[in-house]
């Protein structure tokens, strides 16, 4: 599912977003020369943006998290940052069939916190805010270790592109693949998807000191199962963050 062409304005947007404080200021015609613009290209119906310096990327995102008031939300700035970087690549590498929506787990934050956040890149919009389960060995309130071994029970960062769905054990259930070898391209051998739980949400928060843990899935709320999975399947961009020196230094798409 490609974006619409009403996304290409949105992007154009962005670009005033990221130029404003020369306007603004009124810097002179010379003087703003020296920065150059990211540059908006159309292929098709598919908008693609030609970043020159990860600079330019980093400075589209911060105009992104703040228009967007993700930190009111409680993301991570820096999550977002690479969330955002990851998406441009896999989208220039045509790895996304669904390029209209972006979601990030941040495990940065408590599992009592609704870390899940789901965005429109058509309208910029955060979707869905909600819980999301890491594994049992990966920590208890706070993830902390990760692995992408098979029997691990640990949650494996970094990012997948959505598959198709399924019905399980648990009901309605996603296939994710990992795309980062060596740090989470075991999804499919370790059954690794996206499904709902009661042991996760505000219910058993009632009972518990923080939400329950999978076996490495990034496990939601049972009663909003349907509406997540339904918003983010068939091909569109998921990441796991986590701001650990030992995935942020291997990733290929991060420093790609």
């Amino acid at each position: 599912m490609y974006c619409p062409l009403k996304s290409v304005s949105t992007y154009i947007g962005i670009l005033l977003i990221v130029l404003s404080p020369i306007l603004i200021s009124g810097t002179s015609k010379q003087e703003a020369s020296v920065i150059a613009p990211v540059v908006v290209t159309i292929s098709g119906a598919t908008p693609s943006i030609n970043i020159s310096t990860s600079g330019k990327l980093s400075a589209q995102a911060d105009a992104l998290y703040d228009s967007m008031k993700l930190k009111r939300a409680g993301l991570s700035k820096k999550a977002f940052e690479f969330a955002w970087k990851g998406y441009q690549y896999m989208l220039s590498r045509k790895l996304l069939r669904k390029t209209d929506v972006l979601s990030i787990c941040d495990f940065s934050q408590s599992s009592r916190r609704k870390r899940l956040y789901i965005i429109d890149l058509e309208t910029m919009k955060l979707l869905i805010n909600t819980h999301v389960a890491h594994g049992r060995n990966s920590g208890n309130e706070f993830a902390k270790f990760f692995s992408n071994s098979e029997e691990s029970h640990k949650s494996s960062l970094g990012f997948y592109v959505t598959r198709n769905t399924y019905w399980g054990g648990h009901g309605l259930s996603l296939q994710i693949e990992g795309l980062e070898r060596g740090i989470n391209d075991k999804a499919n051998e370790r059954k690794i998807v996206v499904h709902g739980s009661d042991y996760v949400g505000d219910r058993f928060l009632r009972s518990n000191p923080f939400n329950g843990r999978s076996f490495g899935c990034p496990a939601v709320p049972s009663k909003l199962t349907t509406k997540v999975i339904n918003t983010i399947k068939n091909g569109s961009c998921f990441f796991i963050y986590h701001p650990t020196k030992n995935y942020i230094s291997k990733s290929r798409i991060l420093n790609g």
